[in-house]
């Protein structure tokens, strides 16, 4: 049974959350109180069956076994090239972490070329538009993003982007930036519970639409077409293989820059803020983000250190934080550690705006101005997201 005070801590997060999406509405007279309720039913009932039932647990622990004999089966190319260096625990982040995406990334692209994940997009979508209120392009996109990631899932829409209203653009890029990508699942269930990261994975979904109904509520009233591209519809199956493996390389490369630079920007910054005024930046960090920590259900002995890895999401990227997750995990209690967790699965960071910008305006300029113009509200209402996501973990955990 629930804790009444758990229950009524969540009930402030929900109302504190929803109020705070509620001030950078677009339009508040379109809100629809009633998708929004069924949602928050919804995603309570999920929280609970991945976090606390049985059989979701068992959900839980046979989605976690795929993804551990994938990262089984990426090991081989890697201990191959590297001559077993993961094997006695070297260059971990390298070789356990980043070099699994290159694999992913191709089984992704095989199931995309022999045409499966375009029906089970369209299938899955086709539901979720019931439910949440929003046209069959949005609820579409919330798979696609998902599965494809944050760059390549655009060019599934490329038939539609050019024309599509600056409101319903925003959508697409909120919710690529609150999700994330099939291909880094198993890099996420290297630092991470994998039963934090799959709960995480369904919930960012569902908050979603939550946050979007409020900060951008529209109607699916004369929607375009939907034609999902066929990516890559030319090219032969090996040459699609080489193509998504040299992708998956490229996004691993990419998060190894990003670690390397953001990690010795932040201890530089820490050093000249402990001896100009005597506490690290984290530490200044963590106090910003105490009282949200605390509002999502993080134990209050927890919630000054879950503040700062909550602002070097922000700030970094969701692996510059899991990095420094795991270095403070053994000290904070089960509750917060796995709230926090939930929090953290998600790109919604500053840096995810010129990826998300970049993406669509390869394919359309214009489109990729508006969104850059959006770019504030957009890592707003994705932060917005992570929050109410992990307020749901706290619910049940």
């Amino acid at each position: 049974m629930l804790n009444m005070m758990t229950f009524l801590h969540f009930l402030l997060a929900l109302a504190a959350i929803l109020a705070l999406a509620w001030l950078a509405s677009f339009d508040r007279r379109k809100i629809r109180v009633r998708f929004i309720l069924q949602l928050i039913v919804i995603e309570a009932a999920l929280a609970y069956f991945f976090l606390h039932a049985e059989s979701g647990l068992f959900v839980i622990k046979y989605i976690s076994g795929f993804f551990e004999a994938l990262l089984k089966y990426a090991a081989e190319g890697t201990g191959f090239v590297f001559g077993g260096m993961s094997e006695k625990g070297l260059a971990f982040i390298f070789l356990g972490v980043l070099c699994p995406i290159i694999f992913i990334s191709a089984l992704i692209g095989i199931l995309q070329h022999w045409r499966i994940l375009p029906i089970f997009i369209r299938l899955i979508g086709s539901a979720l538009s019931k439910v949440n209120g929003m046209g069959k392009l949005e609820s579409f996109n919330a798979v696609s993003s998902l599965i494809l990631g944050q760059s390549e899932n655009f060019i599934a829409y490329k038939g539609v982007l050019a024309d599509l209203s600056s409101r319903r653009l925003f959508t697409m890029a909120a919710t690529a930036m609150s999700t994330v990508s099939l291909s880094i699942v198993g890099a996420y269930m290297t630092m991470l519970d994998a039963k934090y990261v799959v709960a995480a994975l369904v919930l960012n979904m569902f908050s979603t639409f939550i946050i979007l109904s409020i900060i951008n509520p529209t109607r699916p009233d004369a929607e375009p077409e939907i034609k999902l591209e066929k990516l890559h519809e030319s090219q032969s199956f090996f040459e699609m293989l080489g193509e998504y493996i040299l992708a998956g390389f490229k996004v691993a490369m990419i998060i190894l820059a990003m670690l390397i630079g953001f990690i010795a920007l932040i201890s530089a910054v820490n050093a000249l803020f402990s001896a100009v005024f005597g506490i690290s930046f984290q530490a200044i960090l963590g106090y910003v983000f105490y009282p949200l920590a605390w509002l999502i259900g993080i134990p209050l002995d927890d919630a000054l250190q879950a503040g700062s890895i909550m602002a070097t999401k922000l700030v970094a990227n969701e692996f510059v934080a899991m990095i420094e997750l795991q270095k403070i995990a053994g000290e904070m209690t089960s509750r917060g550690l796995g709230i926090l967790s939930v929090f953290l699965v998600s790109f919604a960071n500053f840096a995810s705006i010129g990826i998300v910008a970049g993406a669509i305006k390869g394919l359309s300029e214009q489109q990729g101005n508006v969104v850059s113009r959006f770019g504030l509200r957009l890592v707003y209402g994705a932060t917005l997201v992570s929050l109410l996501s992990a307020a749901f973990a706290g619910l049940v955990l």
